[in-house]
């Protein structure tokens, strides 16, 4: 089945910048929407951000749309370029796809984001 991993997240200050990377490995299909999640101490799972094919149309939570961009320049890798970071971006980021073609059913493990003031 198709697996993810996440990697890029880390400790940083208010202001700087990171590229989250999801890598998606075992049998994949070009039709799959693939996004980022995320999820803080006391919070549910938020969405970020989606992309449902290579160039194709792309969504974002209102708190991060001008800072964030999402991208996928093959069918089993994505990014999401995280600029202008602040605290309240804080949480485990998480990659999902849609494999199954109705909602997100394959996740990877995540990746911490930590945002200094």
């Amino acid at each position: 089945q198709v697996q993810l991993a996440e990697s890029g997240g880390g400790l940083v200050q208010a202001g700087d910048s990171l590229r989250l990377s999801c890598a998606a490995s075992g049998r994949t299909f070009s039709s799959y929407s693939m996004g980022w999640f995320r999820r803080s101490p006391g919070k549910e799972r938020e969405f970020v951000a989606d992309i449902n094919r290579v160039g194709g149309s792309t969504s974002y939570t209102n708190s991060v749309k001008g800072r964030f961009t999402i991208s996928r320049p093959k069918d089993t890798v994505v990014y999401l370029q995280m600029n202008s970071l602040k605290p309240e971006d804080t949480g485990r980021y998480y990659c999902a796809a849609a494999v199954g073609g109705i909602g997100y059913d394959v996740w990877g493990q995540g990746t911490q984001v930590t945002v200094a003031s």
